[in-house]
């Protein structure tokens, strides 16, 4: 492997372990205010105890989110030089507004969301939880930006090959912007309402029966309930959005070789690029015309257009978009099944009487979000190729000249250090969970709603 695949992977590894963090905190944030402020209006003491168990999973998730993009911000100098030579005066100023407005307010605010029930007035703990809760946000905002304006990049000009803004307006707001920025805010809604529903349920299942458990996994199930329609609406409109923009990595997504009408859906096939075809291929007639064009004779691009006159092809690799999209697709199915038999169940029996088999999907389903959310990565990024920057800057011409085996050395010294880090935090949860279910994580405090705090606060190390 040369130095330009390798370099691939190993920014590949490292953003896909970064995403996993954030798109917890993201979400999480919310979730944290939204016990808080129930907690608030009712004093009923099941709301805190469910915020004092989930801060520690956002500290610890924030924390690994932070380490890791350290090391990924490091490869834009070792790995990809020609990245920041070309369109650093885009991507510098919005990484530094994500910074200033963002890292810091989540930051700063975020001992005090640990550490402060008993130090602050109880209106200032909540101002804390919701201000980190906003940078959170925030933070997704300025690098969706960054990542949005790269598929579909206006408001520059080309100055001998370099990238000058000319409106930061249309910059920011570039075309594919509110598409991913909705779509991301519910990937990590979706995420984090499966983490609450999985790690209540497996409490529950080791006999945890308290009212913060039953809370927590009530309000994971109807959130992702309600969470997983409102994705798909949102899919389908980033797709349409995708078609108009980058119809290439459409055509790859849908496994279409040939543009014409009433093209199918093809459910499954083996994408055969060298013979630019598919193989033992199942589809539904018409299919992929009506979800894209809505009408069986529209017209889908098909992937031998993107093919230019001296051979070179134009389109991204098709099999890791094709298969990466029916992961994403086939999760979040998943996902609408077992929330929506989730709710029904709710309704039925309550959070605390919930029969045992579907207690089981849902510790296996904890992590779903994160399979849905890479897979969706992999489609829209690999998807790009062989662009970095669409229609400005290629991939291979970003590429430093560092030698493929020292490339290599640190790629197989980052996924080892990335599984040991995956296991060990998934080891955490359980490990908290666990405490939890003994009694061993909130002793018996009266938790103040107003005035003066009189409680003792969550101490370093609980």
């Amino acid at each position: 492997m040369d130095t330009l695949l390798l370099s691939r992977i190993q920014f590949g590894a490292n953003i896909s372990f970064h995403i996993l963090f954030p798109t917890i905190t993201i979400a999480l944030g919310w979730m944290l205010l939204f016990f808080k402020l129930r907690f608030n209006a009712t004093g009923d003491r099941k709301w805190m105890d469910a915020y004092m168990f989930w801060v520690k999973v956002f500290a610890l998730s924030f924390a690994m989110g932070v380490v890791s993009g350290i090391t990924m911000s490091f490869q834009f100098g070792t790995n990809w030089p020609g990245f920041m030579e070309t369109v650093g005066n885009v991507a510098g100023p919005l990484l530094a507004y994500e910074i200033m407005t963002a890292f810091f307010l989540e930051a700063v605010f975020l001992g005090i969301m640990l550490f402060g029930a008993s130090r602050v007035k109880p209106w200032m703990h909540t101002l804390a939880t919701f201000l980190v809760a906003f940078g959170t946000t925030m933070s997704t905002f300025w690098i969706i930006v960054l990542n949005s304006w790269m598929h579909t990049p206006q408001g520059y000009e080309l100055r001998d090959g370099v990238v000058f803004a000319t409106n930061w307006f249309d910059i920011i707001f570039n075309p594919s912007m509110p598409y991913r920025f909705v779509h991301m805010l519910l990937a990590s809604g979706l995420t984090v309402a499966f983490l609450i529903a999985g790690i209540s349920a497996l409490r529950m299942l080791w006999g945890d029966k308290g009212e913060d458990v039953k809370s927590a996994l009530r309000v994971g199930i109807i959130a992702a309930a309600a969470l997983i329609p409102i994705q798909i609406l949102a899919g389908d409109m980033h797709g349409l959005n995708t078609l108009e923009h980058q119809p290439a990595k459409i055509a790859a997504m849908e496994g279409n070789w040939e543009t014409g009408p009433n093209t199918p859906l093809v459910l499954f096939a083996i994408p055969d690029q060298a013979a630019r075809e598919n193989r033992f291929e199942i589809g539904i007639p018409n299919g992929a015309s009506l979800i894209l064009k809505h009408k069986a004779s529209g017209v889908v691009p098909g992937l031998n257009d993107f093919i230019a006159q001296d051979g070179t092809v134009m389109h991204p690799r098709v099999a890791p978009v094709f298969f990466s999209f029916r992961i994403m697709i086939g999760t979040g199915v998943a996902m609408l099944l077992l929330s929506w038999t989730g709710l029904v169940l709710l309704r039925k029996y309550g959070a605390g009487h919930m029969p045992r088999l579907p207690l089981y999907a849902f510790c296996a389903m904890s992590f779903s979000g994160w399979i849905a959310t890479l897979a969706g990565w992999y489609t829209t990024e690999i998807g790009r190729q062989p662009w970095l920057v669409q229609g400005v800057l290629m991939t291979k011409d970003a590429v430093s000249d560092v030698s493929a085996g020292m490339v290599l050395g640190t790629l197989i010294g980052y996924l080892v250090i990335y599984a040991t880090l995956i296991v060990a935090y998934i080891g955490v949860i359980t490990y908290l969970a666990r405490k939890a279910t003994k009694g061993e994580s909130t002793p018996n405090r009266g938790y103040p709603r107003g005035g003066d705090a009189n409680v003792t606060a969550l101490q370093p190390g609980e």
